[in-house]
């Protein structure tokens, strides 16, 4: 569905529950806090989509609902798919939020070019979901928030960029990659002087999410009867956490500026972990979607910093749910790429077998009919 003329300029955003989009006959809070004497416009710079493409969408639903702000634009980079969720939701679902749309991709955008996009708009609060180093338009976005006088510019970064020292959760101190497109990101908005405020995700899941490798990894196998080639002994850790509440979180730096802006940096992500064998057993009893090793953070310096009330979901709540987008996507009926579980169940192993479970997938068919004992003499 194309995005309404009407409503074809925006910011690039979160996305969220198909179930919270449900149109209401009632005004609209956004419509009625347009009244407010104290203006307090948000932008949401918003990515093409993958990990964090429904960010910007569910962020969006989060503002309005809260009294500060009192419009919303999301810059949206013009390379996403309007047929494809979250963005097709948009003129429905948040038709009170203005979407701009530029090329976010144009390493040639200045402070100055930016600001035409906006029609010279200004904003009080940022909210960055796109760029991923201060060139082009990530530098772009930071310059405009610096000459706006913005209350708060909030990134939303990547714990990826985290190298793990064996301390688990991994805290806000654990040493980053120097050279991590995020991490001279951040540097770039702290050596302007911006109210910098950096969240570190992990792995994210949602209902218009327009990346699923996380989750399909295990019902892709599931679902065919295949084996779940598990890295090591499957006690290892990880997180996955729904958008609504990545959103909630990033939402959360209006309610203590002060305290967010001294902080600077938070771990975004759930506090209800799993191992990789409890995801096993959650979803029904390649190349593996984690890390093979523990891997995860915690959101304890929210709560204790911006009084943030933790997760409101549950993968394993959200999993009938899930499983019920994953057969309308088709995923039941598609081919999928199960090479790599080939080599790790079955042709790494020592004694040659014939025939495997992986077989109708893979188009295997291997003659034996001239196949003879092989007779070795050692002198």
């Amino acid at each position: 569905m194309m995005i309404p003329k009407s409503v074809a300029v925006v910011t690039l955003l979160l996305a969220a529950p198909s179930a919270a989009f449900m149109p209401s006959s009632r005004p609209s809070h956004a419509a009625a806090r347009k009244s407010s004497l104290n203006m307090s416009a948000a932008l949401i710079v918003q990515n093409k989509g993958g990990g964090h493409g429904e960010l910007g969408f569910q962020l969006a639903k989060t503002l309005q609902s809260n009294d500060k702000i009192t419009s919303i634009t999301i810059l949206q980079d013009e390379a996403c798919n309007d047929e494809k969720e979250p963005f097709k939701s948009y003129g429905t679902d948040i038709p009170d939020v203005k979407i701009v749309k530029a090329n976010l991709a144009d390493e040639s955008m200045t402070a100055e070019s930016l600001k035409e996009i906006l029609g010279d708009a200004t904003f009080e609060y940022v909210w960055d979901n796109a760029s991923k180093k201060p060139e082009g338009a990530g530098k772009a976005v930071c310059d405009c928030a610096k000459s706006w006088n913005t209350k708060v510019f909030t990134y939303v970064s990547s714990a990826g960029m985290y190298q793990p020292t064996g301390e688990f959760p991994m805290p806000e101190t654990t040493p980053v990659k120097e050279s991590a497109g995020q991490n001279l990101f951040d540097n770039y908005a702290v050596e302007i002087g911006l109210p910098l405020v950096s969240f570190r995700p992990q792995y994210i899941y949602g209902p218009k999410s327009n990346k699923y490798d996380y989750i399909d990894w295990y019902f892709d196998r599931l679902c065919r009867g295949l084996p779940l080639p598990i890295p090591g002994d499957g006690t290892q850790k990880v997180s996955l956490t729904n958008s609504e509440d990545v959103a909630s979180l990033l939402a959360a730096v209006l309610e203590n500026e002060e305290a967010a802006i001294e902080q600077r940096f938070f771990n975004c992500g759930t506090d209800k972990l799993y191992s990789y064998d409890e995801y096993m057993y959650m979803f029904g009893k390649a190349k593996f979607p984690f890390r093979l090793t523990d891997f995860y953070v915690s959101p304890d310096t929210a709560k204790e910093k911006l009084g943030w009330t933790g997760p409101s979901h549950d993968l394993a709540d959200d999993l009938k749910e899930y499983y019920e987008g994953f057969k309308a996507r088709g995923m039941l009926e598609k081919d999928i790429s199960i090479e790599k579980d080939y080599e790790i169940v079955f042709a790494s192993k020592s004694n040659f077998e014939i025939g495997s479970v992986y077989d109708k997938y893979l188009g295997l068919n291997i003659d034996t009919s001239n196949v003879k004992p092989l007779d070795v003499n050692i002198n």
